[in-house]
């Protein structure tokens, strides 16, 4: 009793620890453990300019030393005081807010760490995990944040089953906005990270059920190649990151981004956000997932109004017909079809309605009495559904074409000088760049830059901010509309020389076809020009922009498109434009387009180029 006393006495006048919660701490060697990859990846640190690492947590609640964010040294001092003192309750406590700090350096003095918090156990018992898979729904236009696609971590539970996916729990990152911002406040504050962004967990079937059916997104899942142990390590990392807020940047640290950062931690040799110290594009990190080995074979999993237009192509006529009346209660005679038609006129009539109470908000009371007498009808017939399955798409999204390009080429025109053509755009798909991979009649194009240079002398010739288009067809299901927005520099015909003005314009409008076909659109609008092509005033424009785009076989896309807008406060009385585009994709990532293209502004100019592609 007495040594006992001494021994704690001697410990506080010294500042020794003879407390098995702290003895450790004096063979841990902050100094070097700290610049450890590992240690880094929990941290999120990356290096910076004016400090040799950043973390991009920007909540102070994550870190521990008071300059945690920007010393990782600091920070790993102040983790292990805080992990092993003598206060047992304390580092109790710590050690169950930080497992997988504490888990690390355990591990760095060759034990298996022993976590006794019993919250951090019932939280994993409730997940259950066994496995992780990734999950990636396509792009959805009419939200600046998904124009891009997104991705999410599904953890699957012990013993599975496809038809139990849906309530296993999934793992999302993303920005919180203000609800009061409209959609181009929205992506302009993601533009400039003004939004926070956090982890949350939920169950799997509320994002199928926004993503999937109330926006329409065919959605790609992807098995993770990871252990049980190497899932457990990024569990006890999500669970230290329940006090973390990040800023949100739509173009790098975005979902992707910040999923990749928690990936990681399943193994010591993993650095995927090194790759993308720029921008994270949600289909190129599925791609790095990939490359680093990470992927299994993907499943599908077909969009609500996928499914729709598979299905309505396998009616005739008369079945659909008799679809449209049976969401109105009148339902399909024996008499006129056969028991299978009358399945699949049924079964349509369901889905068709289903869509429509998402898509159009319809009243909840009286469309789910119409939706239940549709089941009603359903069930009296005995036969399986007549509908094949929907088609599989042959490429999945991380094997399209990279989302960077890199251009050179050469343009021959009938006044001016011919030029050499260098073009670079930062991301991420236009309508003659390949389809495999991407939706279909949608163009997502961020800062596309040509310089042509010509006897020496050096131009930029383009540079759009922004060129987006949204062609979805009209058909029998959906009733669509199409609109495009473009914003930035070029230069246009006027007065014997090519004048640069900045601009912005914006269309809405019709298409029609099919976007894997052919593919034609019109969209009325308006167009607003200033600069030195307009001696500095501010000159509108109203009019139009049709064009057609067709897909021969699977290298081959030929596009054709004109605009024209009427000018009302300029010296030139309209502003046209008629080109007509052939890309040859022989590769992935390889591709060439040739161009003839007409320009009228004050005067016209006619020119020809060809050039070559290189996706990254």
């Amino acid at each position: 009793m007495k040594l006992s006393k001494t021994i704690q006495t001697l410990s506080i006048a010294t500042g020794l620890c003879f407390s098995p919660f702290c003895f450790s701490s004096q063979t841990l060697d902050a100094a070097s453990l700290s610049y450890q990859p590992y240690w880094l990846k929990l941290g999120h640190y990356l290096p910076a300019l004016r400090t040799d690492y950043k973390s991009t947590v920007d909540s102070p609640e994550f870190f521990l030393a008071p300059d945690g964010k920007t010393n990782p040294k600091s920070e790993l001092r102040a983790t292990i005081n805080a992990l092993y003192n003598a206060n047992a309750q304390q580092t109790q406590e710590m050690r169950c807010k930080f497992p997988a700090r504490y888990t690390w350096l355990e591990s760095q003095l060759g034990r298996t760490a022993k976590l006794h918090c019993p919250e951090l156990d019932k939280w994993e018992q409730v997940i259950d995990p066994a496995g992780m898979t990734l999950v990636f729904p396509t792009a959805f236009m009419n939200n600046p944040s998904s124009m891009f696609g997104h991705t999410l971590l599904r953890v699957d539970a012990k013993d599975q089953t496809r038809n139990k996916e849906l309530v296993a729990f999934a793992i999302n990152f993303a920005a919180e906005p203000n609800g009061e911002d409209n959609a181009a406040l929205y992506a302009l504050k993601g533009i400039f990270g003004s939004y926070p962004g956090r982890f949350t967990v939920m169950p799997y079937y509320r994002k199928v059920r926004e993503y999937n059916d109330m926006e329409s997104r065919d959605i790609w899942e992807y098995k993770l190649n990871l252990t049980a142990d190497e899932v457990h390590r990024v569990l006890l990392h999500l669970w230290e990151m329940q006090h973390a807020e990040f800023d949100y940047y739509f173009f790098d640290e975005n979902c992707s981004y910040q999923l990749l950062a928690l990936i990681q931690l399943a193994r010591d040799d993993l650095a995927l956000v090194d790759k993308f110290p720029v921008e994270a594009i949600p289909s190129d990190t599925v791609g790095a997932l990939a490359d680093a080995g990470l992927l299994d074979t993907p499943k599908y999993r077909a969009a609500f109004g996928t499914r729709l237009l598979h299905q309505v192509e396998e009616l005739d006529p008369a079945m659909y017909e008799a679809a449209k009346r049976a969401k109105q209660g009148f339902y399909p005679s024996s008499d006129t079809f056969t028991p299978s038609e009358r399945a699949a006129i049924l079964e349509f009539a369901y889905e068709w309605l289903n869509y429509e109470f998402y898509d159009d908000v319809l009243e909840r009371e009286p469309t789910a009495k119409q939706l239940t007498a549709l089941l009603k009808e359903r069930s009296k017939i005995s036969v399986s559904s007549p509908f094949t399955p929907v088609p599989i798409p042959e490429i999945s999204p991380e094997k399209g074409h990279g989302s960077s390009r890199a251009g050179i080429g050469y343009q021959v025109n009938k006044d001016a000088s011919d030029q050499t053509i260098f073009e670079w755009r930062g991301s991420y798909h236009d309508l003659l760049d390949s389809q495999d991979g991407f939706i279909p009649g949608a163009q997502i194009s961020f800062v596309d830059t040509q310089v042509s240079v010509e006897d020496s002398h050096v131009r930029l010739d383009r540079l759009y901010l922004v060129d987006a288009m949204a062609l979805a067809p009209s058909n029998k299901v959906f009733d669509s509309w199409a609109w495009n927005i473009r914003a930035g520099f070029d230069r246009q015909p006027n007065r014997n020389e090519m004048e640069g003005r900045g601009f912005a314009l914006g269309g809405y409008g019709k298409a029609w076809g099919d976007a894997r076909t052919l593919h034609t659109y019109t969209l009325f609008g308006a167009e607003f020009s200033s600069g030195e092509l307009t001696d500095d005033h501010i000159s509108t424009g109203i009019g139009a922009e049709a064009g057609a785009f067709l897909q021969v076989g699977k290298q081959n896309r030929l596009g054709i498109q004109g605009q024209y807008y009427a000018l009302l406060n300029s010296d030139a009385s309209q502003h046209a434009e008629l080109k007509g585009e052939w890309q040859f994709s022989f590769a992935r990532d390889w591709g060439i387009r040739s161009q003839i293209r007409y320009q009228y502004w004050g005067d016209y100019e006619m020119s020809a180029r060809v050039m070559g592609y290189f996706y990254y």
